[in-house]
């Protein structure tokens, strides 16, 4: 048995949460600075249901509501600095999974005004983060249950993560009514990477008892919403809005446990050079995973069609229909040059069932899209 835990996180969750237990902010302090991208927060209620909370508790606040899809360090920087100025004793993150990572980001900056954009990725000596306070408007990431923060660079939309334990959150509220206002593709892009991520995990070398419980609760939960999406083509009721968000959740303390493997990395090729939102992306490669478990994690592989009450020539026929990633096409000098950034081979590859090398990523990236 391998019983090793830890969960840093606070969660409360239920509906209407943010009102019924905004008295928990009162002990973060007195003056916070928002993070978010707004529109999401804006339609989800989100927004106005915190303002009122921070009202409520007589907490002065400020909003920065400039945050982008894969949000750029540079924005979370400029960001920091306007916590400095407004002496902000906490951090509110709103919004999906850029949102979130972007507040997680903005947390690091506030309390080390001496950092440049990019010594959060090399600094090892700093002051602690601000406090975190999160809340998720889509049922994706997890990422208010993780320390996880993914920035791009905006010069060359490059994508790099942070993973230090003062960026987890010290609250997150959980609402799975803030997810009702995501529209059809959102919605599936959104499952696509929360079930990559408990997918990836579970089959992963790094996946021991804990992240397994966590995984094999994930997994049926967002396959069943992934499976209604793909078959009907309409946005799903309450009920199953529920288990996706909640789904996303588990999937979430699986990647903190465990990172991710191969499509991850391999997705972020489609993201930053052709715009395909990042659970399509990361799902353009889930075949190509499941293929190789079986080889590699035969029981594994097994167990996981066992949770999904499916087989392998449905999950792709699902999988391949519902992955929206356009037409897209390589040259071979392209691809070269953007495998070189796995000259040093990432801990995703090595994660992966079997280990993963770069030529390997670069073939099947070669065997999918060179033309």
């Amino acid at each position: 048995m391998d019983f090793n835990l830890s969960v840093p996180v606070r969660v409360v969750s239920s509906k209407g949460v943010v009102k019924e237990k905004a008295f928990l902010l009162s002990s973060f302090g007195k003056r916070c600075l928002i993070v978010t991208g707004g529109r999401s927060a804006v339609l989800s209620g989100a927004l106005d249901d915190m303002k009122a909370a921070l009202r409520e508790n007589e907490t002065d606040f400020e909003i920065f509501d400039r945050i982008t899809p894969n949000p750029y360090i540079e924005d979370c920087h400029l960001a920091g600095a306007i916590a400095r100025e407004f002496n902000a004793d906490f951090i509110v993150g709103i919004g999906g999974g850029s949102a979130l990572d972007a507040a997680k980001a903005v947390a690091v900056y506030a309390a080390n005004g001496d950092f440049s954009p990019f010594d959060i990725y090399e600094k090892q000596e700093r002051n602690i983060a601000l406090p975190l306070v999160l809340v998720g408007t889509t049922a994706g990431t997890g990422s208010e249950v993780g320390s996880v923060s993914v920035l791009s660079n905006r010069k060359n939309g490059r994508k790099k993560s942070i993973n230090y334990p003062d960026c987890a959150p010290k609250l997150t509220f959980a609402d799975s009514t803030y997810t009702h206002s995501m529209p059809y593709s959102v919605t599936v892009s959104t499952a696509l990477d929360a079930l990559s991520h408990a997918i990836e995990g579970y089959l992963g070398n790094k996946c021991t008892d804990i992240p397994t419980m966590f995984a094999e609760k994930a997994i049926p939960m967002i396959w069943n919403g992934l499976r209604f999406l793909e078959k009907e083509k309409c946005l799903p009721d309450e009920k199953l809005r529920e288990q996706l968000y909640y789904g996303s959740l588990y999937a979430g303390i699986t990647l903190s446990y465990c990172g991710t493997a191969f499509p991850h990395p391999l997705g972020y090729v489609l993201t930053e050079n052709f715009g395909v939102p990042h659970g399509f992306a990361c799902a353009a490669f889930m075949p190509e995973l499941i293929r190789r478990a079986v080889r590699f994690e035969r029981d594994k592989a097994r167990r996981l069609f066992t949770l999904m009450k499916t087989d392998s020539a449905e999950f792709f026929r699902v999988i391949t229909s519902i992955c929206e990633c356009g037409d897209i096409t390589m040259t071979e000098e392209e691809l070269s040059a953007w495998c070189e950034r796995w000259k040093n081979v990432p801990s995703n590859f090595i994660a992966s069932p079997g280990g993963f090398s770069k030529e390997e990523a670069k073939n099947m990236l070669r065997t999918k899209f060179v033309r």
